[in-house]
C-alpha cells in the first residue's frame, strides 16, 4: 500500500516508542493472519498500523472528541474513558488519516472488546492484537499463537475467555461488551458440536 509509509511517519509523531513498536507487531501480524485466511492484506495492515493511533489522546479528549462526534459513550466507558481509544481511534483514522474504508475502521473501533458477529478484519485485527511477538505476559500465547492459524472464532473465543478471568482477578470495571462477545462465540461453538 503506497500510503503506509505516510502513515508509518505521521504516526510516529503521535505516539511513544513502545506504542509505536507494538502498532507495526500488529501490524505485520495482521498481515500474516490475513494471508492465512485469504484476506487483503493491505487492508489488515492499515487496520492494524492505525489501531491504537488515539491511544495517546488524554482521556478527557477522548470524552471531549466522542461528545463532539456523536460517538456512544457507555457508563463504563465514561467511568474509564481509556476504554475509548478504540471508538475514538477509528473517528482518528477518518478524520486524520484520511481512512474511508469502513471494514478498516470498524475493526479499530472494535478490536479491544471485539462484538457479536464480528467480520474477518475485526477478527484479524482483536487476534493480532492480543498475539503479536512484543506481547509476552498474557496467559495461554503460546497456545493461542498457534490456534491463530488454525480458527479466528476458536481464537477468539479463547482469547475474550482469558481475557474476562484476567480482568476479574483485578480491581475496577469489565465493559459489558468483551462478555456479550465471549457469550456469543462460546454459543456458536456449542451450536456447532
Amino acid at each position: 500500500m503506497k500510503d503506509l509509509e505516510k502513515y508509518e511517519k505521521k504516526l510516529q509523531n503521535y505516539i511513544n516508542k513502545d506504542r509505536y513498536q507494538h502498532t507495526l507487531g500488529v501490524m505485520y501480524t495482521a498481515a500474516s493472519l490475513a494471508m492465512a485466511y485469504r484476506y487483503d492484506v493491505d487492508k489488515a495492515m492499515l487496520a492494524g498500523l492505525l489501531h491504537d493511533c488515539a491511544k495517546s489522546i488524554p482521556n478527557e479528549k477522548k470524552l471531549e472528541l466522542c461528545k463532539k462526534h456523536h460517538i456512544e459513550v457507555t457508563d463504563i466507558e465514561r467511568e474509564n474513558p481509556f476504554l475509548l481509544h478504540a471508538k475514538v481511534g477509528a473517528l482518528i483514522a477518518k478524520k486524520k488519516y484520511d481512512v474511508k474504508d469502513e471494514e478498516i475502521l470498524h475493526a479499530i473501533a472494535v478490536h479491544t472488546t471485539g462484538e457479536p458477529a464480528m467480520g474477518t478484519l475485526d477478527m484479524i485485527l482483536f487476534v493480532a492484537d492480543y498475539i503479536e511477538p512484543g506481547r509476552d505476559k498474557a496467559q495461554n500465547l503460546p497456545q493461542i499463537r498457534e490456534m491463530a492459524f488454525c480458527s479466528l472464532e476458536q481464537t477468539v473465543e479463547k482469547i475474550l475467555f482469558d481475557t474476562l478471568h484476567y480482568l476479574n482477578e483485578k480491581p475496577g470495571a469489565v465493559d459489558p461488551m468483551t462478555a456479550v462477545t465471549y457469550e456469543y462465540y462460546k454459543n456458536r461453538r456449542n451450536l456447532a458440536v
